[in-house]
């Protein structure tokens, strides 16, 4: 869960919304850079978070009563577990995909988790075996896997608020091609990506919010209620090439 404080209360942004937004952000990609599978690489972008069922989750709120954002949460082993064998339900290319995303968020987290070392490792293995089955070479893979990174980390500046005023940029990350990208936003509010990169010069983008005014929950059952008949929003934003 996204978590954002603005003057009606908390801003709320699921995970899967999340995955959506990125899918879309994918989706507007220069066609030329499609991938073989391109199918299975929006579908492994738009649900990279889909075993983050927020409501299902036992850890809902912080020490003060107040949501939980994703940022503060720790390692979660259940979490991988359900993300491998969801995705490979699918397919093996989107689990190759979401496997490698698993190891660039939590490769460097789980020090002194000894399970959650060993699945990793595991995961490992199983990807140099997806990649021969599916006759893939592991830079075809990172070139697929990087358009997932890059998708999901505009996704979440865009969520988050993170865009700069005055016109000032933000790096989103290294794309596909390696190269570096930034995004601005004009005194009119429009967003814009240098180099741009995508297809059309101009497009429209979306995601799903609620909003709590209420700030503290005695417990997570309490925020369940209130979340779950909260009035949704959808928030746009509008790209446009300079």
């Amino acid at each position: 869960m996204i978590v954002n404080y603005n003057s009606n209360g908390w801003e709320l942004i699921t995970q899967r919304a999340h995955g959506l937004l990125a899918a879309q952000l994918a989706a507007q990609w220069r066609h030329r850079d499609r991938t073989e599978r391109w199918i299975e690489t929006l579908m492994a972008i738009a649900e990279h978070d889909d075993a983050q069922t927020e409501l299902e989750q036992d850890t809902l709120l912080t020490p003060q009563g107040g949501p939980l954002d994703f940022r503060m949460k720790k390692f979660d082993l259940n979490h991988c577990i359900r993300t491998g064998e969801r995705s490979l339900s699918k397919s093996r290319y989107i689990a190759l995909l979401c496997s490698m995303h698993l190891d660039f968020v939590f490769g460097k987290n789980c020090a002194g988790h000894a399970e959650g070392i060993q699945f990793l490792k595991a995961q490992q293995r199983l990807r140099a075996q997806w990649r021969k089955e599916l006759e893939m070479t592991k830079d075809q893979a990172e070139f697929d896997y990087h358009l997932l990174e890059w998708c999901d980390a505009l996704s979440l500046l865009l969520c988050q608020e993170d865009s700069q005023p005055e016109e000032r940029r933000i790096e989103i990350s290294g794309g596909p091609d390696h190269r570096p990208y930034v995004m601005m936003k004009s005194s009119s509010n429009i967003l814009t990506v240098e180099p741009w990169p995508f297809e059309h010069p101009e497009f429209e983008v979306y995601v799903e919010t609620r909003t709590l005014s209420k700030l503290c929950f005695k417990n997570d059952n309490e925020f369940r209620r209130v979340f779950v008949t909260s009035p949704v929003k959808t928030k746009r934003w509008n790209f446009k090439k300079i």
